[in-house]
């Protein structure tokens, strides 16, 4: 709904005082399975959003250029995605997000489809990157280590309709060593947290 994909069926979005009714260029979306067109190039995919913000091919390729470097994929800027690997194909999806210089960065479990040295590697990346950029992200995943790693602030979500059962902030110096005692005691306190959470027995209906 952030993205503006979908409508809430109650009350409204709002981002910077401003309504969300759809997508904009002001958020860019990093998606769980690539969505990468597969008839375009690194290169072009990453171009994709730029097509439509009135910019000069000289300064769309000066961006492009700077995006496909930042993400590590200057030397395959013209493959297509079917001779990539998976973590590749993500860095093409981020690139492509970065490249419209969105306010907010929205990512759904985008390392989830991805084995677990490679996802430790994009997390890396992902994390040198936010150092560089300092972009605003929300990012959904259902990895404890993976949100201590990557975040400043965890929200947990629980129930349907979901709502937010618990707030913990990361208090810890980046870049982030996840052998560190601090790190582990982070993961061990909000395990604990999530756990207490679900331990919850629901409310039981008033007898009648």
């Amino acid at each position: 709904m952030l993205a503006g994909l979908e409508e809430p069926t109650a009350g409204q979005i709002s981002i910077n005082d401003e309504r969300v009714t759809g997508p904009g260029l002001d958020r860019g979306v990093v998606f769980q399975d690539f969505a990468l067109f597969p008839w375009l190039t690194v290169s072009e995919n990453i171009a994709f959003g730029l097509r439509s913000m009135g910019m000069t091919r000289a300064e769309q390729s000066r961006r492009v250029k700077y995006y496909t470097e930042l993400v590590g994929l200057s030397k395959f800027e013209d493959y297509y995605p079917n001779r990539l690997s998976g973590g590749m194909r993500q860095r093409v999806g981020l690139g492509r997000a970065l490249a419209i210089e969105p306010a907010l960065l929205l990512m759904d479990e985008p390392f989830s489809a991805l084995d677990a040295q490679t996802r430790e590697a994009m997390q890396n990346s992902l994390s040198d990157i936010w150092m560089r950029t300092k972009k605003t992200v929300l990012f959904v995943t259902h990895d404890i280590r993976e949100a201590i790693f990557l975040s400043d602030r965890v929200l947990v979500l629980n129930g349907e309709p979901s709502e937010i059962t618990l707030e913990m902030g990361i208090d810890l110096p980046r870049p982030r060593d996840r052998h560190h005692p601090e790190f582990q005691a982070q993961e061990a306190i909000l395990e604990r947290a999530i756990a207490g959470e679900f331990q919850k027995e629901p409310r039981s209906a008033p007898n009648r």
